[in-house]
């Protein structure tokens, strides 16, 4: 997991921030954990080594963006231009920003970013009920290409599923809070986001039990090293649509469709929140009818993204929701079903657009947006 750190140190504005591992480290060296500061990595993106490869290459996955700060902080304003600029350059890399300022980015925007930028995935941190409240709302306004949304430290049991259920939310990822004055999650609060996931079909990651963890009615006290391989032991993650892309990838049909060229650019330029809408009203009008006509023929095999995408997942008529979804053509879909082949839509587009390797300016042109 590569990690990029352009500036160091940060402000405490929540209660997430009380036992901050950024300040708890930085105390080991008598560093100022408040005063934000570049490091020698501010341009890591454009560094090469010797043989003239970037150092960050897309095959080491997502970079993690600011991770020893907050990437919309006030104090880096006057560098967070160079970044941008960075991030759309090396539009080949999937950066990952996670913040507790949301309601600061939209004056942190570069003036190209349009309906967001496709390689960039916002990770907004609710650490309880009360940040959720104030920050999601803020979250699903901001034109963002891809969303997530973080519990951790996770203070108490939070409901989000209103959220959830916008579908703008693609993951949803819960942990507990390390170091010595740790203060408790309890699994059930986890579970319960894992439920509120899978009702809305939404991605679930169970990263680390905290060093106080309650499950069952016991306490237990976890080392540092124990607590993300103790979360994995929960095997309680939740990957909404890998197990329906790997069947669908076994059929010759629908693995023949792919997003190319005007499909790229209209996604890009539009983005996905205007694209789901699009999926939904296909979907109402197209598929959820009880009694469809011309069923089997009511999706065209081109002309939008969303046309592709459904042959593509086997959402473009009843027969096929039947078929591959065993949802039966008997009736109208209901909500939850209509929910269903909406986030499937959107997330074959938004794979389609992230696994995209086109070349120099072409590809800065798509990802753009």
């Amino acid at each position: 997991m590569p990690v990029w750190n352009p500036w160091h140190g940060c402000k405490k504005i929540s209660a997430g921030c009380q036992n901050c591992y950024v300040y708890r480290r930085d105390s080991q060296f008598g560093k100022d954990s408040s005063k934000v500061e570049k490091t020698k990595d501010f341009s890591l993106p454009l560094s090469k080594r010797r043989d003239g490869e970037y150092k960050l290459l897309p095959g080491e996955g997502p970079v993690y963006t600011c991770m020893t700060s907050d990437f919309f902080i006030k104090e880096a304003d006057g560098w967070r231009d160079e970044i941008w600029s960075m991030i759309r350059l090396r539009s080949d890399l999937h950066f990952v920003i996670i913040t507790k300022r949301i309601d600061r980015m939209s004056e942190s925007l570069p003036d190209d970013w349009g309906n967001g930028y496709c390689n960039v995935t916002v990770i907004c941190t609710c650490e309880d009920k009360a940040a959720a409240d104030y920050r999601l709302p803020i979250f699903l306004k901001l034109p963002i290409f891809r969303r997530e949304i973080i519990h951790e430290p996770m203070l108490e049991g939070i409901d989000v599923s209103e959220y959830l259920a916008t579908g703008m939310i693609s993951k949803v990822t819960c942990g507990g809070e390390s170091g010595e004055n740790a203060r408790l999650c309890n699994f059930d609060w986890v579970l319960s986001s894992r439920e509120q996931c899978i009702k809305n079909h939404v991605d679930f990651h169970f990263k680390q039990t905290g060093a106080n963890f309650k499950k069952g009615g016991r306490l237990f006290n976890i080392s540092r090293v124990q607590q993300m391989s103790q979360a994995k032991r929960a095997n309680i993650d939740y990957r909404a649509f890998d197990d329906i892309f790997r069947r669908l990838s076994r059929s010759e049909f629908r693995s023949r469709f792919c997003l190319r060229g005007s499909d790229r650019e209209y996604a890009a330029k539009n983005g996905m929140d205007a694209i789901r809408r699009h999926a939904r009203d296909f979907v109402e009008r197209r598929l959820a009818p009880a009694v469809i006509p011309n069923d089997g023929k009511q999706t065209p095999m081109r002309g939008h993204p969303v046309f592709l995408a459904q042959h593509a997942t086997a959402t473009c008529c009843r027969g096929c929701l039947s078929k591959w979804h065993g949802i039966s053509p008997a009736h109208e879909l209901t909500e939850d079903e209509k929910r269903f082949a909406v986030s499937l839509i959107c997330e074959w587009i938004y794979r389609q657009m992230l696994s995209a390797k086109l070349p120099g300016a072409e590809h800065n042109m798509v990802l753009r947006g």
